[in-house]
């Protein structure tokens, strides 16, 4: 059988969308999509949102690649590529979220700087009972840092790894997490546009391969009430034009050797905590998983080595010397994420923003930090929208599209609870 090429792109609402292209079109540079895609929701209503054209005809939007992005895919006898979305006259797409990530690297870039991004994933696995109903996957002797059968009894991760290395994705650790059937799924660091492809790709890949076991593997931020969230941690650094890493301050990390650089994107993540969450966190299920004491970047503070504060500082000083910020989920389209958050902080840096004092508490019973974010879905829009600098600096278009389509899943949502939240997003998180 030939091979065929798999054309993708990550959407608004963080759903793949692409087609299959016969071995003919291999070697072509581009395909075309209905571009109210971006005015398509979870439920498939389609909606007059901004910049989707909905009402003007619903045109074409070209997706564009080059050649030496295509790559081999878990699929047999198929390859597979991501690419950047363009509008009818032939620029950029301003809703396409990959250019989102683009334009950030670029701004960091004009500053002499590439920023390096590493992704953690959390997902948990659910199955189908006799009746059809979806249940958490049986593994009755996971433990947090689980390896092995009794963490999954399938093995299904397994087959995750094998084929992970087999396409050259760069893991760091497949493990289990906290509460059972939940794993944790991250990849090394690389060039910031490389490690976000890398996660889309691998996060898809992972979907496929547990639905091959009869598993549903969701990265949907609280799918069981009563467990803990899944989030998307997103860690950086910067290499400067020698290759060094700009954050480190000598061999030592932490808050005690923070350098002027560190201490500018700390203060930008922290100034512009609030409007970060409708980006990041961007469903009504990312809401129950940002919560005091839930160790999930609810709080407005940062630390050293302390999972209950949204920005942490590694321990780790020289070429490994990077910031985590905890806020996001998987619910987020990776690209957006990730350039939501570098652009915060190169706006603290670029600002000069004053870096609040470092989080002494706790995180349980007591935290030195007044505000969080939003209690739901629709305040965290509207905190965004009020963040002028962050919805410029991260593409005023994609923005207002985005928070259009969130008020009107804020509304969509508003009832649903329990299961019904939850199979409201599983199938596309």
């Amino acid at each position: 059988m030939k091979t065929r090429l798999r054309a993708l792109f990550c959407d608004h609402l963080s759903i793949m969308r692409g087609k299959y292209l016969p071995h003919s079109k291999i070697h072509d540079d581009s395909t075309r999509f209905c571009l109210s895609v971006f005015g398509t929701h979870y439920d498939r209503d389609l909606l007059d949102a901004p910049g989707a054209r909905v009402k003007q005809g619903l045109p074409d939007m070209e997706l564009r690649w080059r050649a030496d992005e295509i790559r081999d895919s878990w699929e047999a006898d198929t390859q597979i590529v991501l690419g950047d979305l363009h509008d009818e006259t032939g620029e950029p797409l301003a809703l396409c979220p990959r250019g989102a990530l683009k334009r950030a690297v670029a701004d960091w870039r004009a500053m002499g700087l590439t920023p390096m991004v590493g992704i953690e994933l959390e997902a948990y696995a659910f199955q189908a009972d006799d009746k059809g109903r979806l249940m958490p996957y049986d593994a009755p002797g996971g433990v947090v840092y689980g390896t092995g059968p009794f963490a999954d009894p399938l093995r299904f991760n397994d087959r995750i790894w094998e084929m992970a290395d087999r396409l050259g994705f760069s893991l760091d650790l497949i493990t289990s997490e906290f509460d059972t059937p939940q794993f944790e799924y991250t990849l090394t660091f690389d060039d910031a546009l490389q490690a976000v492809d890398d996660i889309v790709l691998f996060r898809l890949m992972a979907r496929e391969i547990a639905l091959e076991y009869g598993v549903v593997l969701t990265f949907m931020p609280k799918p069981i009430a009563e467990c803990g969230g899944s989030g998307m941690h997103i860690n950086f650094s910067f290499t400067d034009a020698e290759g060094n890493n700009a954050l480190a301050n000598g061999p030592k990390g932490g808050p005690d050797h923070m350098n002027d650089l560190a201490r500018g994107c700390i203060a930008g993540l922290v100034h512009h905590h609030k409007g970060l969450a409708g980006l990041v966190a961007p469903t009504a299920s990312s809401y129950l998983r940002l919560q005091p004491g839930s160790l999930s970047g609810y709080w407005q503070n940062w630390g050293g080595d302390h999972r209950n504060v949204t920005t942490r500082i590694s321990g780790e000083g020289g070429r490994k010397a990077r910031l985590e910020h905890r806020m996001a989920d998987a619910s987020a389209n990776p690209y957006t994420a990730v350039a939501a958050v570098l652009q915060a902080a190169r706006l603290g840096v670029t600002k000069g923003y004053a870096l609040p004092p470092m989080e002494t508490g706790d995180g349980f019973d007591r935290s030195d930090a007044k505000q969080g974010t939003a209690s739901g879905l629709a305040g965290a829009v509207a905190d965004l929208e009020a963040d002028t600098p962050l919805t410029q600096a991260v593409g005023a278009d994609l923005v207002a599209n985005h928070a259009w389509m969130k008020l009107k899943e804020a509304k969509k949502t508003r009832d649903l609870e329990g299961d019904a939240l939850r199979d409201f997003y599983i199938w596309f998180v």
